[in-house]
Formats: C-alpha cells, sequence, structure tokens
C-alpha cells in the first residue's frame, strides 16, 4: 500500500499437503478488487501411481489477498500427474463485466470451460468443451526443450459492441508436428456454447507458431496476441509477432516485433509462458529470446493509438 517500499509477511490458498500445486494464475475484479485463483493440484507430482491424479482448484479473497477461502475443486474430471497432456492444465481465470468467473483448461485433446456467476461459490455442474485441442497441449517443436499450448482466457469488459464476450485462445498442432498454429474461440451466451476456432496467425500452412498469450483491452474491446513465429524461415530461426483483432475475433492483422531471430538450443530450458498486457491503446508484449544458448526477456513498446 506504499507503492512497493514495504510488504507484509504474505497469506496463501491451497496449502493442501502431501498434493502438489502449480500453475496458479489470477485474476481481479475491477469492480470490487476481489481476487480469484485457479490452479492445479497433483496428487504427487509425476507419480505413475493409477491412484495418483490432477484436477483443478480454485479460491478467492475479498480482503485485498490478506486472506483465502478454502480451495475446491472446479473440474468434473481428473487427469494423471505426468505433466502432459493427460493432465488438467492450464487454468487461467479471467472474470466477466457482471463479476462471472470464468476459466478454461487444457486435458486429453480438449479444452475445457467452467463458469461462476456468485463469485466462485458454485460452478456449472458439467464442464463445457470449448473445442478439441489435435495433438494435444504437450508439443514438440524443433530447438524448444519443452513446448505448451495451454488456453489463456479473457473476457470483455468494454463498452464496445462485444461487451461480455469470452475468448479462450491456445495452440495445436491439428494441421501436423510441423504446423502448429494459434487458435481463438469466443462464446457470446456465457460459455454455454462456442464459435468454431480461427486462426490468428496470417501466413500459408506450413510453419509453427507456438507459446501465444492473449490479453483485451478493457477500454476498447480490441484483443492483442504474442507469440513465436517462424514462417520466414525452413530451419528453427525465430521471430515474435504480434497479432491483434478489432472485430471481436472475426479477423486478424500480424505485425514482427522481435528486430531480429533467433535460433534455440533445446538443451536449455527456454520457460513456459510468454506474456501482454493491453490498456487504452498500450500494448506491452514481453518474452524471452536466446543467443547462444544463454536466456534475456524483452519488450515492445506498442501504441495503438
Amino acid at each position: 500500500q506504499d507503492g512497493g517500499k514495504s510488504w507484509n509477511e504474505g497469506a496463501f490458498a491451497g496449502l493442501r499437503p502431501p498434493h502438489d500445486q502449480d500453475k496458479h494464475w489470477l485474476a481481479t475484479d475491477p469492480r470490487n478488487h476481489h481476487l480469484y485463483i485457479t490452479w492445479t493440484e497433483f496428487d504427487k507430482y509425476d507419480s505413475r501411481e493409477p491412484e495418483d491424479h490432477s484436477r483443478i482448484l480454485f479460491s478467492r479473497s475479498t480482503d485485498g489477498g490478506l486472506s483465502w477461502s478454502e480451495a475446491i475443486v472446479i473440474s468434473q474430471l481428473e487427469g494423471d500427474c505426468l505433466d502432459g497432456d493427460q493432465t488438467t492444465e492450464g487454468a487461467v481465470p479471467a472474470v466477466g463485466p457482471n463479476g462471472e468467473v470464468y476459466v478454461a483448461w487444457a486435458y486429453n485433446e480438449k479444452i475445457y470451460f467452467d463458469r461462476s456467476l456468485d463469485e466462485g461459490q458454485t460452478w456449472l455442474e458439467e464442464d463445457v468443451v470449448v473445442a478439441g485441442q489435435p495433438g494435444g497441449w504437450s508439443f514438440d517443436i524443433p530447438g524448444i526443450f519443452r513446448c505448451n499450448g495451454m488456453p489463456i482466457t479473457v473476457a470483455d469488459l468494454s463498452n464496445g459492441p462485444h461487451r461480455g464476450t469470452i475468448y479462450v485462445n491456445w495452440s495445436d498442432q491439428r494441421n501436423g508436428a510441423g504446423d502448429t498454429d494459434i487458435w481463438l474461440a469466443a462464446s457470446r451466451d456465457g460459455g454455454q456454447s462456442w464459435s468454431t476456432p480461427v486462426r490468428v496467425n496470417d501466413d500459408a500452412p506450413g510453419k509453427q507458431q507456438f507459446f501465444t498469450w492473449m490479453d483485451i483491452d478493457p477500454t476498447t474491446g480490441f484483443l492483442y496476441f504474442v507469440f513465436y513465429d517462424r514462417r520466414a524461415y525452413n530451419d528453427e530461426r525465430t521471430d515474435v509477432y504480434l497479432a491483434w483483432s478489432t472485430d471481436g475475433g472475426q479477423s486478424f492483422t500480424n505485425r514482427r516485433i522481435s528486430d531480429r531471430p533467433f535460433i534455440p538450443d533445446a538443451s536449455v530450458f527456454f520457460g513456459d509462458y510468454n506474456d501482454i498486457s493491453a490498456y487504452d491503446g498500450h500494448i506491452r508484449p514481453i518474452w524471452t529470446r536466446m543467443e547462444e544458448g544463454r536466456l534475456s526477456v524483452w519488450t515492445a513498446l506498442v501504441e495503438m493509438k
């Protein structure tokens, strides 16, 4: 409360020993500043025992993070604990214009969705399938230590024509191992039904686009995406692209934002995520690049006015 000069001792959600907790993401309701966290719980990480499972958990804070509700399970289906496509992972929550809580995750070659209309106290009796994810969320990209296509969920809080629309973004290899693409699906009825996935990257088929992340500008409803892209090369040289949509995900503009390509080294852990933030036309993507096995973190200052 003093601009980061001092910090309290912190509070925790999801302390459930001996289970393992992973991939926690948080959303804030701008109306009342309530906080919502979703994540994956493993009975025992990397266990091959059939009795060990993974699931998606939820917790909320109504006092600015000083305390948290007891974690509850919101996924109907459980996965394994091997940190692969048979594991339930990638739960990134979003908040709708009336305080709805939305979240999607990946499991067993599908994207699943759940929602709460009462700030996380109750959830759908049955999860909704957003789309198939052929090949699953865990896949191989040449030169990358490991790669995932886990989903990202956002909701339109703007006063524009698409207010209330929910969007889910992911990547997969439905067109083959040499043609990873970025996808988007939308729901305009609170997540009950979903549009056919549309391809965000606008290049010709046969190239690799991966590690997508998405944000939505709450002042305009415009969608922004950052991802790695190899459309210009026949080898492992990698660029970073920004894509955006001003019409609710019906069409996309793609633009390279990295000043030069890099070549990753599969023997070095590259990380699992990029990120992007958008507000009032100020767009800030962030990504990792690699030079001779050395990692560095980059951004671009993008203005969409």
